[in-house]
């Protein structure tokens, strides 16, 4: 569960705060939404390995929140955490496109091994799915599209599902400079006005972890009054 991060949207506090001890003691980096609404925003407008959510929450419910993000596909794992006992909300839950569901109240070992099992079953998908090699290729920059990897120099770079498919665009049209507008059109699928902060928070996610020197970034540049752009010229050096 090393590095994964985990999204929480839970409204009494005492449980989140437990589960974010327990998650982050196993490496996870984990954050809290408080209810509907921020949970809402949150999952979809940052890149999760897991999102754990109560049912019944202020504002949006669990199975609402879930709805949309399927909806708009987001496939991001999710768990349901419920204190309806019936089989219909939990059959409800699972139709929605939740990945597991466990009754309040919950173990903590029980919750962690369902967690496990989630992560499990994703990732041997992946595995079975796992189609023929197409590379994209600047210089010593290796987009493997097909196999959702990265290599830099040689060294493979682990990246999340957002920051995999930034970079991929960039790496398609090395050299041309983007709008933050641009970037929310055509990577994340949307433009609205006001959500360029998400753009530049994913931009400096992924040059920690492709720059030299990220204070001073070389391949992913600013290009001051524009945007950004994926310098070929630093790649091929």
């Amino acid at each position: 569960m090393e590095y994964k991060r985990i999204l929480i949207i839970e409204d009494q506090e005492e449980i989140a705060q437990i589960l974010q001890l327990h998650l982050s003691d196993l490496g996870a980096v984990v954050e809290h939404a408080r209810d509907g609404h921020e949970g809402l925003y949150k999952s979809m407008n940052d890149d999760w390995d897991m999102i754990i959510m109560d049912i019944q929450l202020p504002g949006p419910s669990g199975l609402e929140i879930c709805r949309k993000l399927r909806k708009e596909h987001y496939y991001t794992p999710i768990l349901l955490l419920t204190s309806r006992a019936t089989e219909l909300d939990r059959v409800l839950g699972l139709d929605l496109g939740a990945d597991d569901y466990i009754t309040k109240p919950f173990s903590i070992m029980e919750l962690i091994a369902r967690i496990k099992a989630v992560f499990r079953r994703e990732a041997a998908l992946r595995e079975k799915n796992i189609p023929t090699s197409e590379q994209i290729t600047v210089g010593s920059l290796v987009v493997d599209d097909a196999l959702h990897q990265v290599e830099l120099n040689g060294k493979e770079v682990d990246l999340t599902s957002r920051e995999f498919s930034l970079l991929k665009y960039f790496a398609k049209h090395p050299g041309r400079v983007f709008k933050r507008s641009e970037l929310l059109d055509n990577v994340w699928g949307y433009g609205h006005e006001g959500y360029e902060h998400t753009v530049n928070s994913h931009i400096n996610r992924l040059r920690s972890k492709i720059e030299t020197d990220p204070n001073n970034p070389e391949i992913i540049v600013t290009v001051w009054g524009v945007g950004y752009k994926l310098e070929e010229k630093t790649l091929s050096a």
